[in-house]
C-alpha cells in the first residue's frame, strides 16, 4: 500500500548581508514580495501630493456634514424624508469607494496606468455617443447612462482625455512629422461635440482649457496660440448665439435671472459667517440655498467656517499645482511633464471655476469642487485622476537627476519636439 506524501513547498536561496544564504518558502517569498512593491511605492510616491490631497478630502468630508441637512430638507418629501446627514453617510461610502480607486491607480507602473487611462478615455468617449441615445435626462440636461449604478461619462473622460491627450503630444518627439497638433484639435473637437449635445458647457470649457494648457507646454508656435485663442473667442460667441443653453447662462450672469439668483444668494451665504464663520450647523442662510452640497458648498463653508477657512482651501489648491510643477522641474519625459500638468490643470481648473461663480465673478456652470462637493462619479474619477497623477509622478529617489534652470525648460521641451 502506497503512503501518501505531502507535496514538499518550493524553497528559494536568498542571500544575506552577511554573505550567506537563506532559504525561505515560496509562500514566504510572496509575502516579501508584496511587502517589498509597498515599501518601493512609499518611497516613490510624492508623498507631500498625497498629504494635501488627503487633507482637502478631510475638509470635504466636514464640508458635506454641515452641508448635508440644507439639501436633504429641500430634496423631502410628504411620501420620504431625509435625515439631515443622509448627503454625509452616502458621501462617506462614495468616498471610501474613491479612495480605494486612488490607492489602486497609483501602485501602477507609469506606462501601465497610461495605457489604463487611454482605455478608460476611450470607453468614455464611447459613452458620451451613447448618452444622447439611452442616456437618462436630469434637470434638462441628458448626462448619465444608468447601468444599475448612474454614471456620467464626462466625469470619468477627463482623467483619461488629460493623460490620452498628453500621449498624442509626446508622439512628436520621436516623430517630428506627426501632426499631433491636428489630432489633438480634432479629439478636442469631437469631445465638445459630444458634451454639447448633453447639453454640458461647463465641462466643454474646462475641456478645452485643459488641451490649451498642454498644446501650450508642448511648444505650440505663436500663431497657433493666436489661432487657437480666435478659435476659441469664435467658439464661445457662436455658443452664445445659437446655443440655448451658454445663452441662458452668460444673459443670467449679465443681467440677472434665475441662475443668478442661485449665485447672488450664494455670495450672500459665504459672507454670512465673516471671517470666523457661525460654526458647524449654526449657518441659516445654507437652509434656502441649492445644491448647497455640490455646487456651492464652497458659500456652504464660508457661512460655517469663516472666510479664512476659504482662503486656507485656496491655498491648499494652489500648493497641490505648485506642489506638481516643482516635482516636474528636472523631469526630462515629455509625456511624463505634459500628463501631470493636464491632471493637475483639470483639477485646480474645476476648482477655480467653481469658487469663481460663488464669487459671483463667473457664470454658473453646475461644476462641484474637487474633493470637497458630494458626488458620486464626481469624486470616484477625481480620485482616480489623483491616482493616476501620483503614478506618472512616482520616482525612485536614489536615482540622481541633473536639474534644470526653470527659465530654460521651454526652450528644452520645443527643442525634444
Amino acid at each position: 500500500m502506497a503512503t501518501a506524501h505531502a507535496t514538499p513547498t518550493r524553497a528559494v536561496p536568498v542571500p544575506t548581508r552577511d554573505g550567506g544564504v537563506r532559504v525561505i518558502g515560496r509562500a514566504n517569498r510572496y509575502r516579501r514580495s508584496r511587502r517589498s512593491e509597498l515599501v518601493i511605492w512609499w518611497r516613490e510616491i510624492d508623498r507631500v501630493l498625497l498629504g494635501l490631497v488627503l487633507l482637502l478630502v478631510t475638509i470635504g468630508a466636514v464640508a458635506v456634514a454641515a452641508a448635508s441637512p440644507a439639501s436633504a430638507h429641500r430634496l423631502s418629501t410628504q411620501q420620504k424624508s431625509l435625515g439631515d446627514l443622509y448627503f454625509f453617510w452616502l458621501h462617506l461610502r462614495w468616498l471610501s469607494l474613491g479612495l480605494l480607486t486612488m490607492f489602486a491607480a497609483s501602485v501602477l507602473p507609469k506606462e501601465t496606468a497610461r495605457r489604463v487611462a487611454i482605455i478608460l478615455a476611450a470607453a468614455m468617449i464611447m459613452g458620451l455617443v451613447l448618452v444622447p441615445l439611452v442616456g437618462t435626462e436630469v434637470k434638462g440636461a441628458r448626462r448619465w447612462l444608468n447601468l444599475g449604478i448612474s454614471l456620467q461619462p464626462s466625469e470619468f473622460l477627463k482623467p483619461g482625455f488629460a493623460v490620452a491627450l498628453a500621449w498624442i503630444l509626446s508622439w512628436r518627439a520621436r516623430d517630428p512629422n506627426i501632426p499631433v497638433i491636428g489630432i489633438s484639435m480634432a479629439l478636442m473637437g469631437l469631445v465638445a461635440v459630444l458634451l454639447m449635445a448633453q447639453p454640458d458647457f461647463g465641462s466643454t470649457v474646462l475641456f478645452m482649457a485643459v488641451w490649451f494648457v498642454l498644446v501650450l507646454l508642448a511648444g505650440l508656435p505663436v500663431r497657433h496660440i493666436v489661432g487657437a485663442i480666435g478659435l476659441i473667442v469664435v467658439g464661445v460667441i457662436a455658443a452664445y448665439l445659437f446655443y440655448p443653453n451658454a445663452t441662458h447662462r452668460i444673459d443670467a450672469f449679465l443681467s440677472g435671472g434665475s441662475e443668478f439668483d442661485q449665485v447672488d444668494l450664494a455670495m450672500r451665504t459665504l459672507l454670512n459667517g465673516g471671517w470666523g464663520g457661525t460654526g458647524l450647523w449654526l449657518g441659516t442662510r445654507k437652509m434656502a440655498l441649492p445644491e448647497a452640497h455640490t455646487d456651492y458648498i464652497f458659500s456652504v463653508i464660508g457661512e460655517e467656517f469663516g472666510l479664512i477657512m476659504c482662503g486656507v482651501i485656496v491655498l491648499i489648491y494652489c500648493a497641490i499645482v505648485m506642489r506638481v510643477l516643482l516635482r516636474l522641474l528636472d523631469e526630462d519625459d515629455l509625456f511624463t511633464v505634459l500628463a501631470a500638468s493636464g491632471l493637475t490643470a483639470q483639477l485646480a481648473g474645476q476648482a477655480f471655476i467653481n469658487i469663481l461663480v460663488n464669487l459671483q465673478l463667473f457664470p454658473s456652470k453646475g461644476m462641484t469642487l474637487p474633493l470637497i462637493s458630494y458626488g458620486g462619479s464626481s469624486t470616484i474619477a477625481l480620485l482616480l485622476g489623483v491616482g493616476f497623477l501620483l503614478a506618472i509622478t512616482r520616482r525612485n529617489p536614489y536615482l540622481s537627476r541633473d536639474t534644470l534652470d526653470p527659465k530654460d525648460r521651454p526652450q528644452n521641451m520645443t527643442a525634444q519636439l
